[in-house]
């Protein structure tokens, strides 16, 4: 699958996107690395960037791998996840 056309990342360096269906209604986008980890197995590492619902284009948090989480405007989040930081109020002087 295609990556939505208003997902605005570019994916870092050594890394890439996919997409899968999740449920009716919604696609996930996965984060992949591309090194090979002892730990895995052979199998590819990869991250949950967050979820989109194909029905309104909007994006969502992920609370982990097989929970959608709140929605979150796509200009806030990062190449690396849709999480949203959690900052204390120095923090946010610092990253604004």
């Amino acid at each position: 699958m295609e990556l939505p056309t208003s997902f605005i990342h570019k994916a870092p360096k050594g890394y890439h996107y996919e997409v899968e269906t999740f449920k009716k209604g919604y696609l996930a986008i996965w984060l992949y690395h591309h090194y090979d980890y002892v730990f895995a197995g052979g199998e590819r590492v990869r991250t949950i960037w967050g979820f989109q619902r194909e029905r309104d284009g909007k994006y969502f948090a992920p609370i982990n791998a097989k929970e959608i989480g709140k929605e979150v405007n796509i200009q806030d989040t990062r190449p690396y996840t849709s999480m949203p930081l959690n900052l204390n109020p120095l923090e946010m002087l610092l990253f604004a």
